[in-house]
C-alpha cells in the first residue's frame, strides 16, 4: 500500500490531526503550544511519511485523548492497549512499555502487590488512565478512587495507595519521606498508536508496519534519549 493511498483515509481533511497526551510526561513533554517528546515525533514522522501537515491536539488525560479519537476530532491517537478500549481504537503494536507501581506511606504494612487487593484498601488512580481501567477490571476487594491524579487523590483523600507510571511516581515519592513506593510493579503498559476501526485493514496495517520500523530501526530509542528517558522503554521484539 502506497503513502498516497493511506492518506485519503488517515488523513481524510488534508492534514494528520494527532490526539497528544501531554498528561503522561514519559510520553509527551512540553505545552499544548509546543508539545514535544516520542508521540509527538512519531507523529511528525509519520505525517511527513505522508507528505502533509501535521495538527497536534493536546490535552491533560488519556481519557480526553481517547475521546477526541472517538469523536472524529483526531485521526491519530497514542495509548495504552486495553480491552475497554479496543472497541472503539484500532491499535498497532506496542512502541513503548511502561510500568504502573504503587505508593504507599512510608509506615504503611503494605508490602508488596499482593497486599494491596484487601478489603479496606483504597487506591487512587488517575481518572480514565490505563492503569484505572485494568485495576478496575482486576481488583476485587480494594475499592479505586479516581481523581485528576493518582498521586494527588493520595494525598488529599488520605488514602492507603496511590497508583501510577514509574517515572513520575518515583519523582514524587523521592522528593518526600514519608512515601515510599512498591518495587514491584502491578502492570506493563503497552503504549500504540491508535485510529479508528473503521479505517481499512491495509491501513490499520501500514500504521503497524510504520510504528514496527519506528521501533526497531532506532527511531523510537533515540526519541526518547533526546527526552532524557532511558532508551530500555522501547517495546521489547514482537512474538
Amino acid at each position: 500500500m502506497e503513502p498516497s493511498d493511506v492518506v485519503a483515509e488517515i488523513a481524510p481533511t488534508g492534514q494528520l490531526r494527532a490526539s497528544i497526551n501531554l498528561g503522561n510526561a514519559v510520553l509527551a513533554q512540553g505545552t499544548k503550544e509546543q508539545p514535544s517528546g516520542v508521540t509527538v515525533d512519531l507523529a511528525r514522522e509519520l505525517a511527513c511519511r505522508l507528505e502533509v501537515p501535521v495538527e497536534f491536539l493536546c490535552f491533560d488525560a488519556a481519557r480526553k485523548s481517547f475521546e477526541a479519537m472517538v469523536d472524529g476530532r483526531a485521526d491519530i491517537c497514542f495509548l495504552a492497549v486495553e480491552p475497554a478500549r479496543e472497541a472503539q481504537v484500532a491499535f498497532t503494536a506496542p512502541y513503548v512499555v511502561i510500568e504502573g507501581v504503587y505508593v504507599v506511606p512510608a509506615d504503611s504494612p503494605i508490602r508488596s502487590v499482593a497486599d494491596v487487593d484487601r478489603a479496606g484498601v483504597r487506591v487512587g488512580v488517575k481518572h480514565g488512565s490505563a492503569y484505572d481501567l485494568y485495576l478496575t477490571r482486576t481488583l476485587e476487594s480494594a475499592e479505586v478512587v479516581r481523581g485528576d491524579e493518582g498521586v494527588a487523590v493520595f494525598d488529599d483523600l488520605n488514602l492507603e495507595v496511590g497508583a501510577g507510571i514509574r517515572q513520575p511516581v518515583s519523582a514524587y515519592a523521592s522528593s518526600r519521606t514519608d512515601r515510599r513506593v512498591l518495587d514491584e510493579a502491578f502492570m506493563q503498559i503497552r503504549q500504540a498508536m491508535g485510529t479508528t476501526p473503521d479505517r481499512s485493514d491495509k491501513t490499520v496495517a501500514w500504521l503497524s508496519a510504520f510504528v514496527e520500523e519506528c521501533r526497531a530501526g532506532g527511531f523510537v530509542a533515540e526519541s526518547l534519549r533526546s527526552a532524557g528517558l532511558d532508551e530500555e522503554l522501547v517495546a521489547p521484539v514482537p512474538g
